[in-house]
């Protein structure tokens, strides 16, 4: 078995360095396989790795982004006013191939075991860190990545069209490789505790995303494959309430703890931006105080009330103390979200909107009973009696709901977005880029320098610049 290290694609010196590097390996180490590696020992530092690093970037990258959050005071640039740094997406570039490589490592230690659902696993988290790689920034390597051992430091970058075939086909190829009748073995996964049902269902849930993600693209038959999908669910099973969702459970139990060592950082300079605030307060939403803080005006509490996005002119402007985020939300224990149920069903629910398939309004209900659920708030009765909560029929309102579904889901809110248009955000006179959402993240300046070659190669399966508008594949929404 290989040593574990990690590999920063497009930089000339392989790092040797310890892929298991919390303590999580001490816990789930099998004494009976001490000579080689199981593949639960590299399952659960790959699940806490990932977590931590989707709900960072998903603080402090997509909520400016998709205008859920802002900094405040912040008078000038910032990404709320989509002012994008060179660097913006350095952090997940690197980070996802880390744990990519780790990921490899798990495949091969799963061939080892010759166990069918570890190998499933493999592929599924596999499929979810290409589909995010490839989102961020269109062409990324795939085929050579994670080859350090076999000395390729500067891999080729793969088209997004084929990293989606691939990831796609691997999705397949694990719905049928999971074996119900066969345990996982090895110590518990601290996901889903070794049910290997709930594993399956994740990955298809997965499946139905990416496929969703491809859908303008109309010679992937995506919406055809979504339906097939969705009126067979005993071969593709997803999930079917809250409980199943892939949600990760953090105890406040070293190792598994809350990624902010700080709670009352997650709110540090940050308040509520308007537009997401006032969609909650028309509907009288449920999730708002376990979203967000209350705001005072001359010390009087006014409610939940938000600051606009890029807004323009001075902080002197807003006469209170808006809202900001609760800590609670990082407070251990806490939950990070990888794919939820309430996800799934507005997946449904679109595909129904769209006329593939039947019953658009009840998967719609059941999407947004589901993602005030997830977040442990209690649905209204008459919720759906409030006509702007209620289902219309268009995909604005399914997008809309999606959006409040997508919270704190990675960078699922702004990749939806780029697909949809939707929700409709509100620009202003303080934006960068003409007031045009960014469609990509540029590369890493170190793969610009040290992977020159590739790179060059890159920008041509791209189709232009290194730049934020330079659509990525499947973005083809005018």
């Amino acid at each position: 078995m290989k040593k574990l290290h990690f590999i920063i694609i497009g930089i000339s010196i392989s790092l040797s360095l310890s892929s298991c590097d919390s303590n999580f390996e001490e816990v789930n180490e099998d004494p009976n396989r001490l000579a080689e590696i199981s593949p639960a020992t590299i399952l659960n530092p790959i699940l806490y790795g990932l977590a931590d690093h989707n709900a960072d970037r998903s603080w402090s990258v997509n909520f400016d982004l998709m205008q859920v959050t802002l900094p405040f005071p912040s008078v000038s640039g910032g990404l709320h006013r989509y002012d994008v740094s060179l660097g913006v997406g350095n952090s997940s570039y690197y980070w996802y191939y880390r744990w990519a490589n780790n990921i490899s490592e798990l495949q091969e230690a799963a061939d080892n075991a010759e166990n069918p659902n570890y190998q499933a696993i493999g592929l599924t988290l596999h499929a979810m860190v290409y589909a995010n790689l490839t989102d961020m920034f269109g062409p990324v390597p795939m085929g050579e990545a994670s080859q350090g051992e076999e000395g390729t430091f500067y891999p080729k970058f793969d088209s997004q069209q084929s990293i989606y075939e691939s990831v796609l086909a691997d999705l397949e190829r694990a719905n049928d490789l999971y074996d119900t009748d066969r345990s996982m073995q090895y110590a518990a996964d601290i996901l889903y505790d070794n049910d290997v049902t709930l594993w399956k269902k994740f990955t298809n849930a997965l499946h139905m995303r990416l496929l969703l993600r491809i859908s303008n693209r109309t010679e992937t038959n995506a919406f055809q494959k979504l339906t097939e999908m969705i009126n067979n669910p005993v071969k593709y099973p997803v999930f079917e309430n809250t409980e199943e969702s892939a949600v990760l459970d953090i105890t406040g139990v070293a190792p598994n703890v809350s990624p902010w060592g700080r709670p009352q950082d997650f709110r540090l300079g940050t308040k509520m931006a308007e537009f997401f605030v006032d969609n909650l307060n028309t509907w009288d939403d449920p999730r708002r105080p376990i979203i967000e803080t209350t705001a005072d005006s001359s010390d009087i509490n006014i409610g939940y009330k938000g600051i606009p996005s890029a807004y323009d002119g001075p902080e002197s402007q807003f006469n209170f103390d808006a809202s900001t985020l609760n800590i609670d939300q990082v407070t251990d224990p806490m939950q990070i979200f990888f794919l939820t149920y309430a996800e799934v069903e507005f997946i449904k629910a679109e595909v129904a909107q769209r006329g593939f398939t039947e019953n658009a309004q009840n998967h719609y209900e059941n999407g947004v009973r589901a993602a005030i659920d997830q977040l442990g708030a209690t649905m209204p009765e008459d919720y759906f009696d409030n006509p702007v909560a209620a289902y219309d029929g268009t995909l604005a309102r399914i997008m809309l709901q999606k959006y409040y579904a997508l919270y704190f889901v990675d960078y699922q809110q702004w990749f939806e977005y780029r697909r949809t248009g939707l929700p409709e955000l509100p620009t202003t006179e303080a934006m960068f880029n003409d007031k045009k959402m960014p469609s990509r993240f540029f590369y890493p300046s170190d793969v610009q320098i040290s992977n020159g070659a590739n790179y060059e190669e890159a920008l041509d399966l791209l189709g232009g610049p290194d730049d934020i508008n330079t659509k990525v594949w499947w973005d083809t929404k005018d």
